[in-house]
């Protein structure tokens, strides 16, 4: 039988394509999927029509994204097995609140949950330390915390090492946009080099950790930053969401937001 189409690609296509990225050779996919690499070189050029559970086993092994896992189930004729709900879903409530009780535990530090387009999900409070000067309009909902970081109207002009920082939030934002290949990612991409490309490039200081540095005036904020994703996410909005926390990486940073939070009302 023909294969299956989703658009212009097949099944065989798709694969053919993230064994490409995962730069892996056909007979390496087929012994950790344990299947012939005949079978699978006749799926890849569309000579044979995968299984279910030859579609899991191969994405699983290489290490497909959930939602790219589905375009390859599609693609095979099957029915999409991530599911992907409104974030304010009653299945999923439970999760979110575990989550904001994480980003409440973390005071009187910032902590911020943002989905898969860096979008702000929400926030404990000793945020507003942070985004003080923005720009009303960029704190309008959906507030991307890319935006808001390298958006001149927005921290920009107050974090005193922007292009050492800047550079490495790009660095992800850019493995991520690659590794999903999520046009909104990609696009978002484009204006965050944009920015970044009229800042002069900074000489990488020597340090265990790349900081944030925010000029308050009589004060300057210095940050860490730890992420954190759901590991075990089966649900596509779980899957996008992370946590991103803030550190002070010193004693004057800890004291300053310390004595400006206060918990969530």
């Amino acid at each position: 039988m023909p294969p299956v189409t989703t658009r212009e690609h097949t099944v065989g296509d798709l694969l053919r394509e993230w064994r490409g990225r995962r730069r892996m050779s056909q007979l390496e996919l087929s012994n950790l999927a344990s299947v012939s690499t005949r079978h699978l070189s006749f799926v890849e050029n569309g000579r044979s029509a995968p299984t279910r559970g030859m579609v899991a086993s191969l994405a699983d092994h290489l290490d497909v994204p959930l939602r790219a896992q589905n375009q390859l189930f599609l693609a095979a004729g099957f029915a999409p097995p991530h599911a992907e709900r409104d974030v304010d879903d009653h299945d999923l409530a439970p999760v979110l609140e575990g989550l904001r009780r994480l980003l409440d535990a973390h005071l009187p530090w910032p902590a911020l949950l943002l989905d898969d387009h860096w979008d702000v999900v929400d926030s404990n409070a000793a945020l507003h330390a942070l985004l003080d000067g923005c720009a009303p309009e960029l704190l309008q909902p959906p507030v991307n915390a890319i935006r808001i970081t390298l958006d001149p109207r927005g921290l920009a002009p107050r974090i005193r090492n922007l292009g050492e920082w800047g550079g490495h939030l790009v660095g992800q934002l850019r493995h991520r946009a690659e590794e999903t290949q999520d046009p909104r990612l990609g696009a978002l991409l484009v204006e965050a080099e944009s920015w970044l490309g009229a800042i002069r490039p900074e000489s990488v200081r020597p340090g265990p950790v790349v900081t944030m540095e925010i000029d308050q005036g009589e004060h300057v904020l210095r940050l860490f930053s730890v992420s954190a994703r759901l590991e075990m996410a089966t649900d596509l909005t779980l899957d996008g969401l992370h946590l991103e926390t803030f550190v002070p990486a010193d004693a004057a940073t800890a004291d300053r937001l310390s004595s400006t939070t206060a918990p969530r009302g």
